[in-house]
């Protein structure tokens, strides 16, 4: 952090946030602190605190202090570690990241089997997910989204972040029947255009 005092309204943002309840927006802060914006601020504080063990960030337009993601195995080594997803919470929690709103019909016929409400009612305990409103169709079923706290979590600024499918190739996270699945339709496809 730089010797030179900050600014007043650069440190009234600071402390704002250092005291609140959760992440806030631009406009909020600048209500909070009785200034007609906050943006220059804002820079201001997050370039102050750049390459620190704690930094400034904006995710889905909403601004916190959070630990520097090069020190985040410093903490989880002191945290109690969450109960961890079942296959099914986790194929469930991608779907509905990927195809949000979805409802559960669409989920179960993606995944190809029937959910248990368990697995919803644990993923919106979790705060991952929410009712999303219900579709306009017959029997007007209940459609359901990712959060802010999920974006969080995941460290992710917006929905547009999540990985693709080369991206989860590189990272050794695809099921190796799913790859193997690939490369058999690869080759029928290359046999096939001979």
């Amino acid at each position: 952090m730089s010797s030179e005092p900050l600014p007043d309204d650069v440190r009234a943002i600071e402390a704002a946030l250092f005291a609140a309840e959760g992440p806030m927006t631009a406009p909020e802060l600048a209500a909070a602190i009785g200034i007609a914006s906050a943006d220059a601020a804002l820079a201001a504080l997050a370039g102050w605190y750049a390459g620190h063990g704690i930094e400034l960030v904006e995710r889905d337009g909403r601004w916190h202090f959070q630990t520097a993601a090069d020190l985040a195995h410093i903490l989880r080594r002191t945290r109690a570690e969450p109960r961890k997803l079942s296959r099914a919470g986790i194929e469930t929690l991608a779907i509905i990241a990927y195809h949000e709103p979805v409802s559960r019909a669409e989920i179960e016929a993606i995944r190809g089997v029937q959910i248990s409400k368990g697995t919803l009612d644990m993923l919106i305990e979790a705060g991952w997910i929410r009712p999303a409103g219900r579709r306009e169709v017959p029997g007007r079923p209940l459609t359901y989204a990712t959060t802010r706290v999920f974006l969080d979590h995941f460290g992710l600024a917006a929905r547009r972040d999540l990985p693709g499918i080369d991206d989860l190739r590189a990272a050794g996270l695809l099921d190796p029947v799913d790859l193997a699945m690939e490369q058999t339709l690869g080759l029928a496809n290359e046999e096939g255009d001979g």
